[in-house]
């Protein structure tokens, strides 16, 4: 397994996720500077949370045309896992990767603080070492995290098992109150068709030790590297 991290101008959490495969999983792992265009050897890819391009005009909207993504693009369609985290999701929306979009947080304010997520589906490369109803504990740091969709997206979501977590509270609870966001159906990770790609808000690149609170989100990147 080789593992890519995506480094954008402005991402600021791509050591962190280089930490946590590097050092943590052992996983041969290297930072890909998005002006890269050849990006064969890799067998899954990350794109970190960050301000990409000080999320000028929209949140990852210009780090899409990054050259790395004609490539994040081709991997994606052969299969690769492809994940992307935060900025890194709104990249994925942007791209078309993903369905729907990321807009401003009920309330207009930056949320930074510590959220919990239900596994909604355990049955995918990302949370198959993970049990459903499984409640993770990890932070969110974002202003554009209100995960938006027409209906006939939203039901399509639904219906085959795309949506991967969503907001809850301690006792896996789905309620209005654990949204942070404003998200519809407090969505806070979902799946392309294919379920190679996967996108989320929380950052479980920040909960893989227990020194930093929680190693929740360890769970997540074991489950993509295949390892128990």
């Amino acid at each position: 397994m080789k593992v890519g991290i995506v480094v954008f101008p402005g991402s600021n959490c791509d050591y962190d996720s280089y930490y946590v495969f590097r050092k943590i999983l052992k996983v041969q792992t290297n930072l890909i500077w998005h002006k890269e265009s050849d990006l064969r050897g890799y067998d899954a890819i990350i794109l970190p949370g960050g301000f990409s391009y000080g999320d000028y005009l929209r949140a990852g909207a210009i780090a899409r045309f990054s050259p790395v993504m004609q490539e994040v693009m081709r991997l994606a369609k052969r299969g690769n896992p492809i994940m992307g985290i935060c900025n890194g999701f709104q990249i994925l929306l942007e791209a078309g990767l993903l369905p729907g979009a990321l807009i401003p947080n009920n309330g207009m304010r930056f949320r930074c603080e510590e959220v919990y997520i239900r596994v909604s589906n355990k049955d995918t490369i990302f949370t198959r070492n993970l049990k459903d109803g499984q409640v993770l504990k990890m932070p969110i740091a974002h202003y554009s995290g209100n995960y938006f969709a027409d209906d006939n997206t939203v039901k399509e979501l639904q219906d085959n098992g795309r949506i991967v977590f969503q907001y809850c509270d301690s006792d896996g609870n789905v309620t209005d109150l654990a949204n942070p966001n404003g998200s519809i159906l407090n969505i806070a990770g979902i799946l392309n068709k294919e379920g190679n790609v996967l996108g989320m808000m929380p950052h479980p690149e920040r909960a893989s030790e227990k020194i930093l609170g929680s190693d929740d989100g360890l769970g997540i990147f074991k489950s993509l590297i295949g390892k128990n």
